[in-house]
Parts: C-alpha cells; structure tokens; sequence
C-alpha cells in the first residue's frame, strides 16, 4: 500500500519560556491508511529506553519493529536484548540509511524513534525526512538551536519530545492553572543522576509558570543563600534537587498561599511510564497534515488530546 504524505509546514520555533512560548500549532488532521501497519525503527536501541521501546512496539497494535539502530550490540537480535521470550529477527544495526531505504522501497508507512543523543539528532531526522519518514524525538538534552534546525527536514512530520510520560504532562498541566492562585512557588525533585539537575521536568514547568504576570517568593527573591536552591527563569521560581541511592525519580510543586499549601507531585520508578506517551506520539505524527509551527511536545493539551489508542 503506498504511503501517504502529510507535510508540516514550520515557520518559526520560539524559545522555551513560559507558557505562551509553548510553540502553538493549528493543525488539521487527516486519518491514516486505515489497514496500514506503521513500520517503526529506534535509533538508540540498546539504551534501557530502547530496549523497552521494542518491547511495547512489539506489542502494540498496528505497529511493527522494522529496524533497530545502534554502536552497541551490533548483529544481537532485537528481541534478545530487550528479554522478549522469542527473537524478532531483527539485528541490531549501526547502518540506518540501509533500514531506512528498505522501508521507503516497501511504501510503507514508517516512524522513526529517535534516543540517541543530541549531536545526532540532527543528521537522523534529515536521513528520515529525505526517505519521507516522519520523526519522534525524545533526546531531553537537546539544544534548541537544533530544533530550530529540524525545521528544514519536517516536510513527513516530526515531534520533539521533552516528555513523553503523560504523569508529568498532567503534573505541569495543573501547575499552571495553579500558578495564577498562588504567589509562593518552589520546586523539589530528586534524581539518580546528578549530572541531570537541575532536570528537564523542573526546568519545562519553570518555563510553564513563568511569563504569566506572576512574581513568586517575594519575599527572598534576591536571596542568593545556597540554602534557598536555584532560581530557574525571572520570574522566582526555586528548585531544590536531591541525590539519595534507592530514591524514586520524584518531581514536585509546592505552592502557597495564606493559610495553605498546595502540592502536586510525579513520581517514576522506572522507563515504563514513558510507553503510552511513546505510542501515542508515534500514531499521531503520521496524522499530521498542516502545522504552523515545529511542533514541541511540551504542550499538555497536544499531548492528552491524543486519545488513548495504546
């Protein structure tokens, strides 16, 4: 069945700060093939989110492992690695231009996942583009300066991801409808990784909240005692990271006001949470028709207005 195109027109890719610079799209949407089996290749497949991404695709309906993608393991049986029961006889590969024009010869409808890392994003997504692959990026640590970059090969689609775990969509979600009730705003979280603080999550929801009008922690905002944790943005907002063995990924937001607090805390214990957003992402960019904007999937509305397709 041949594969149909949906091209994304992208006209610019503002910074990430506060919610209004959550890049907005006006998109129109168009059903895929509907008996089409969505070929997906993951690049980075050896890494745990890898190995679990082969997993869940596996697994899930109307998807197909196509290609596996990395350094490590090369020749190791896709299936094998990820502790599947049976083989997939898929190899592991370090040649994506191979796997990709394999797909592009089969017109199949195809995704490209890519968990590599930030300095190669970059050629991934314009390998894809130019076989008409649309792209999920979930590289958290990539520099805007390569998005924006992006833009020139999204013509099949392509979502960059700085979440997919759909708990911390709904967590920076509430806190900006509580951001405009509350004056006090401070952030804790706790990683395995130091090297990760302050963490991505904690950083997307400073950038959320601020912008809005609001001024938080007058009280000490020019404070500069290490005690009082790291300002993120201009608008106030702390974040208190913490590094404890055995302590669960943890992100939360306390707010205050008079008389009371309120809290709102995301907790991962381990990559799985990222499937559903993972899935999701993937049978939504093949829909893409028409965007304004390189889309960011750091727009809780995008994201849980994808339906629950698993």
């Amino acid at each position: 069945m041949a594969c149909l195109c949906y091209p994304i027109r992208i006209r610019t890719c503002r910074k990430l700060a506060g919610r209004g610079n959550a890049a907005k799209v006006s998109c129109s949407m168009q059903a895929p093939p509907s008996q089409s089996t969505i070929k997906v290749v993951i690049i980075g497949a050896t890494k745990e989110i890898g190995r679990t991404a082969i997993l869940a695709v596996s697994k899930a309906r109307g998807m197909e492992l196509a290609g596996a993608i990395d350094s490590q393991c090369i020749g190791q049986d896709a299936g094998e690695i990820s502790g599947m029961e049976e083989a997939l006889e898929i190899p592991v590969l370090n040649d994506l231009t191979m796997v990709l024009g394999s797909i592009a010869q089969s017109r199949a409808t195809g995704v490209v996942v890519d968990f590599s890392e930030p300095s190669t994003v970059y050629d991934n997504v314009k390998q894809a583009a130019a076989f008409g692959l649309s792209t999920v990026v979930h590289v958290p640590k990539i520099e805007l300066d390569t998005v924006t970059e992006l833009s020139a090969f999204c013509e099949k689609g392509c979502l960059v991801a700085p979440t997919l775990s759909i708990g911390s969509v709904l967590l920076q979600q509430a806190a900006i409808q509580a951001s405009f009730h509350y004056s006090n705003a401070e952030i804790v979280e706790s990683r395995p990784n130091p090297s990760d603080l302050p963490s991505q999550d904690a950083i997307q929801i400073a950038n959320n909240i601020s912008d809005l009008g609001q001024i938080y922690n007058r009280e000490d905002m020019e404070s500069s005692n290490p005690a009082r944790g790291q300002i993120l943005g201009e608008d106030g907002v702390r974040v208190h990271s913490m590094v404890l063995p055995g302590l669960a990924s943890s992100t939360s937001i306390n707010f205050s006001g008079p008389g009371e607090i309120y809290t709102l805390r995301h907790d991962v214990t381990n990559v799985q949470c990222l499937m559903p957003g993972l899935l999701l992402a993937i049978r939504r960019v093949i829909r893409l028709k028409v965007a304004r904007e390189l889309w960011l999937l750091n727009v809780p509305d995008y994201l849980l207005g994808m339906g629950s397709n698993h």
